[in-house]
């Protein structure tokens, strides 16, 4: 079992870096000029990336308690199926969406 709740982990850590590259992915497929694209398909993955880092992370700066962690940490996450939807990959993102929900039942039945 303590194997299988690695692999979890492991999961969940490639899931955030998921994330990121399907904002990144967005960000330079859906906008025309070169200054949107490093504003979103750059800037905006590394917003989300400090967000995560100061309030989310394990090791995190200021990490969020309850409901605050659990509302910033879902809508981070969700950023990354729905980007894939903008960006016209629909498979993917809904690919996407059930390993996080399902990565998500395992970290809390779990307890990780």
């Amino acid at each position: 079992m303590q194997g299988l709740k690695a692999v979890n982990l492991g999961i969940r850590f490639l899931l955030e870096l998921a994330m990121l590259g399907a904002i990144c992915y967005w960000g330079f497929k859906t906008h025309s000029s070169w200054a949107l694209k490093i504003l979103f398909g750059v800037g905006l993955p590394l917003l989300v990336a400090v967000l995560w880092g100061v309030f989310i992370a394990p090791k995190a700066m200021r990490p969020l308690g309850g409901a605050a962690h659990l509302v910033l940490e879902l809508t981070l996450l969700a950023t990354g199926p729905v980007a894939l939807f903008a960006s016209a990959r629909p498979g993917l993102g809904w690919a996407f969406a059930a390993l996080l929900v399902l990565n998500k039942i395992l970290l809390v039945v779990w307890k990780q």
